[in-house]
């Protein structure tokens, strides 16, 4: 199985900027539940931490699409490199504040503060959609990896943090999250050889990684927001409603094991639907595409509503946490496709010169649902019980479902040209 995955590595420098990648987005995965175990040893108040917590989300979502717009006009190198120096500021202001005991509003200020986070991981994909322009199923098969990449992360980020925040100091789980994030991001940065163009350089030599992508190819293209592009406002709103999934599930698992008696079982819990999203990422990657990818991007998002019947169900039922993993581990299953298949029809429908920004919309849709899921999850566990909470990831996929299927038109789920066939603008034209 992972043998075409070697194939991808046989470019000059992918393994370089995978693993300085891999380094930096751990550190991102780290951060949560570091930030949330500091604030609440430290001032006493989960509620403080879990509020910190939102508006630094809701910061970086806001932040990640202009960061994402900045590196496709200037170049990843130079927007990265200044961005995780500037990020260090904050993150060593809201060490100080929490050691030190200032006011609550300090906290607040440092963590929104640190907004200038770049989508690394977007970063990643479209340096393989650059590097693999004329390769459609080598991009499916990055693509693949990359997700299954990020599932590994948030499988082992949480459990470091937690363990540098237990057994050495409250701060050892951000101390080391700021420094390994600003390594591996420093690192990736360095690698200018796999570097994707600016959209000044894509502008001029018409680098493209889909059909549509070099039919627009105007002065004034790269200042339009790409959120022009009907396509990826579908892909938004359906990837804010697969965050959604994410935090009301997350939540809802953590408050099952606790109605029974078995908290800390819920990392492993949780780390079953990581792992059932990364085994499936990795064998998606390895099965030939068929069809166009907004046809498969449907059935990707109506596999993951079926599935998520599965915890709902168990539940529901009142059943154990032995087989309540088994249904979150299906579960997993389905988000890898969804995600895979997302993010290839936004570097199909999308031109090189917007792809950072268009992934890192997307990736703050996923923020934004997350924060979302997580609300609306938590108080329907405490007033309804914790099994009703998996009302909300079942509810959600379902959402995602009907809001892919009213936009499928803009998605290409017929047969794509080749080449534009008239002057008319083409669905991945900005306008």
């Amino acid at each position: 199985m992972l043998a075409p995955y070697r194939r991808l590595f046989s470019r000059p420098g992918t393994v370089a900027f995978t693993l300085a990648g891999l380094l930096a987005r751990l550190s991102m995965s780290m951060t949560g539940v570091s930030l949330v175990v500091l604030i609440a040893e430290r001032r006493g108040s989960y509620a403080l931490a879990g509020t910190v917590a939102a508006a630094g989300l809701v910061a970086v979502a806001i932040g990640m699409p202009l960061i994402g717009r900045l590196v496709d006009r200037f170049g990843q190198a130079r927007v990265t490199v200044p961005a995780v120096l500037y990020n260090l500021v904050p993150l060593c202001g809201l060490l100080l504040c929490v050691r030190l005991g200032a006011p609550d509003w300090t906290l607040y200020l440092c963590w929104a503060a640190g907004s200038a986070v770049p989508n690394l991981g977007g970063m990643a994909r479209a340096r393989w959609a650059h590097l693999l322009r004329d390769a459609p199923d080598d991009r499916h098969l990055a693509n693949s990896l990359e997700q299954s990449l990020d599932e590994l992360c948030f499988m082992a980020g949480p459990v470091l943090g937690m363990v540098l925040c237990t057994t050495v100091a409250p701060e050892a789980g951000m101390l080391t999250a700021g420094g390994v994030g600003a390594v591996g991001a420093l690192l990736f940065a360095a690698q200018r050889r796999t570097e994707p163009p600016t959209a000044d350089r894509a502008d001029v030599t018409s680098t493209s990684v889909g059909a549509d992508a070099g039919s627009d190819v105007g002065s004034d293209a790269a200042d339009r927001s790409p959120l022009r592009v009907p396509a990826l406002r579908v892909l938004a709103l359906t990837f804010l409603s697969t965050g959604m999934v994410f935090g009301a599930l997350d939540l809802t698992t953590v408050a099952y094991a606790d109605a029974l008696g078995n908290r800390p079982v819920a990392g492993g819990l949780l780390a079953l639907v990581a792992a059932g999203s990364c085994v499936a990422g990795l064998v998606f990657g390895t099965l030939r595409p068929t069809g166009p990818a907004g046809t498969r991007f449907l059935r990707g998002v109506a596999a993951m509503a079926g599935l998520l019947l599965l915890p709902l169900a168990a539940g529901l039922g009142g059943a154990g946490l032995a087989l309540l993993g088994v249904a979150l581990f299906a579960a997993g299953t389905g988000t890898a496709p969804t995600m895979v298949t997302g993010m290839t029809l936004i570097q199909e429908l999308l031109p090189q010169r917007q792809l950072n920004e268009a992934m890192a919309i997307a990736v703050s849709g996923i923020m934004i649902g997350i924060s979302t899921g997580s609300a609306l999850a938590g108080a329907l566990a405490e007033h309804a019980g914790p099994g009703a909470g998996y009302w909300i990831p079942a509810g959600a996929a379902a959402l995602a479902l009907l809001i892919a299927l009213a936009g499928r038109r803009h998605l290409g789920t017929g047969p794509r040209p080749s080449a534009p066939t008239s002057p008319e603008p083409t669905v991945g034209a900005t306008r």
